[in-house]
């Protein structure tokens, strides 16, 4: 069940990462905003936060132009250490997206299971990639 979820979301980001990014002119990368969420989750919660985490990634997607990706993950030996690959076009989409209603529920709503959380900050070495970075994946 947990790889066939993983997977199915891996699929319908990288789809999307790939529909977002392949139109260069349109996407200014130095601006981008990219981010990895560590999350650890309690236990006994791992089931209700995933299901909460899941329709807010897939609104946010679906909703949110300014959203190119929000990839969750969980470590292999422990599942409720969550990772979650966040790329936003903008700040002003990143601020955007904090104001939604999608993500204030699942902010609201998974306050309790969270242990802990660290937000970390990244930069992309190679932003000229990321239009073709999942061309190789056969859809």
């Amino acid at each position: 069940m947990k790889k066939r979820l993983i997977h199915s979301w891996g699929i319908a980001i990288i789809v999307f990462i790939v529909t977002s990014c392949s139109k260069k002119e349109e996407q200014n990368y130095d601006n981008m905003i990219i981010r990895i969420s560590e999350i650890q989750i309690d236990p006994k919660y791992l089931k209700e936060y995933i299901a909460i985490l899941k329709e807010e990634a897939e609104a946010s997607l679906r909703l949110e132009n300014g959203v190119i990706a929000i990839y969750p993950m969980f470590q292999k030996k422990q599942a409720n250490e969550i990772r979650i690959l966040e790329i936003y076009a903008s700040k002003d989409a990143y601020e955007a997206h904090l104001k939604t209603p999608h993500f204030q529920h699942y902010k609201t709503s998974t306050l309790k299971m969270v242990n802990s959380l660290n937000l970390v900050d990244m930069n992309a070495l190679d932003s000229e990639t990321m239009p073709t970075i999942f061309k190789k994946l056969n859809l």
